[in-house]
């Protein structure tokens, strides 16, 4: 993940909105038994340990366009709430995907499955349960992101945009994670447009653009300042996506938090094997990828097939090409100096993760 430079004020700001929230969910739901207690604390867990960079996303915009101290308070609420739909969209993303554990460490599907067989559940029972927990804990987390928004300390209209920005990432997001699913069971060719607005809706908006968004909407900044904060935001996230498909491909296992190569293990179809099948070498690569969930040999025989086809090249050429992108809209627009800087070493962070 990107890290990007803040106060410590900020950050404990930050961390005790989403404390706050995470307490009412413990006491609200502590009378309802044994199993709700224990699916309060897998979220907590599961809230925990980030680097809050979506948070940290809006924050680092309102104090680059110079927002009114007096709004602090509310800030953090609202800086929150982009944690909790990130946390709330990783959670749903793990059943879908039938992940059990994140970063070798067992996620909430993976903690209620083990808690089935602990209490004498069969392997589907247990599975049952552990889906169910996920999802219920991810509606949850949906449900307090929405709530932080709703009593932020902010005047009427300023509540209104921001609800506007986080239900639009909710919509965009949705609807993207539905398209990569649907590309995925898809047993012909994905069309490469499809795949490349895939990648953008999954994580452009709800990531980037939004939480850039509602800091300058905190802030009271301008329609103009707004509109580039979102343009800007759209290509870094489009960017970065990109840039996690190449680390999918080619990255570290502690890159990627998973095996090396897990993108290629699980047959996904990425943009970056949209650009190997428009290649002559295509016909070698299908038959690489079709072994690379046999072992680590396999996964580096795929790796190199995709190299020599040019996709892994053409990527990274794209990669430069939206990043590029991105530091023009900051270049063109009338951002105070501030926040230029800030913008610009975004972009050269996600540069730093290409793999």
């Amino acid at each position: 993940m990107i890290a990007l430079d803040s106060t410590p004020v900020a950050l404990q700001g930050i961390d005790a909105a989403i404390e706050a929230a995470l307490d009412r969910l413990d006491r609200r739901i502590g009378e309802h038994g044994d199993g709700a207690r224990a699916l309060a604390s897998a979220i907590r867990r599961a809230a925990s340990g980030g680097k809050r960079f979506r948070p940290l996303l809006v924050v680092s915009a309102f104090e680059t366009l110079h927002g009114p101290a007096t709004d602090r308070l509310a800030l953090y609420d609202v800086a929150a709430a982009f944690e909790l739909l990130h946390t709330a969209f990783v959670v749903h993303d793990d059943v879908i995907d039938h992940d059990v554990e994140r970063r070798g460490v067992p996620n909430i599907s993976g903690e209620f499955r083990q808690r089935g067989t602990d209490k004498g559940a069969d392997a589907v029972g247990a599975a049952l349960l552990g889906d169910a927990a996920a999802i219920l804990a991810g509606d949850l987390l949906l449900h307090e992101a929405g709530r932080l928004v709703a009593l932020a300390d902010v005047s009427t209209a300023t509540r209104q945009e921001l609800l506007a920005l986080v239900d639009d990432a909710m919509l965009v997001s949705a609807a993207g994670e539905l398209a990569d699913v649907e590309n995925a069971v898809s047993p012909g060719d994905v069309d490469p447009e499809t795949v490349l607005r895939t990648t953008h809706d999954k994580t452009a908006v709800y990531s980037f653009s939004a939480p850039l968004q509602a800091g300058a909407v905190m802030a009271g900044a301008d329609r103009p300042t707004r509109y580039a904060l979102e343009r800007f935001g759209e290509r870094l996230g489009l960017g970065y996506q990109l840039v996690d498909d190449l680390i999918g491909a080619f990255g570290t296992a502690s890159a990627s938090g998973k095996d090396e190569g897990c993108d290629l293990r699980e047959a996904k179809k990425t943009h970056l094997i949209s650009l190997a099948r428009e290649s002559e070498d295509w016909p070698e690569v299908r038959a690489a990828l079709a072994e690379a969930h046999t072992g680590p040999v396999a996964v580096q025989a795929a790796q190199t097939a995709l190299s020599k086809s040019g996709a892994r090249s053409r990527l990274e050429v794209l990669v430069c090409e939206t990043l590029d992108e991105a530091c023009a809209i900051v270049e063109a627009s009338t951002l105070p100096t501030e926040c230029r800087l800030m913008l610009i070493q975004l972009v050269e962070a996600v540069q730093e993760r290409i793999p």
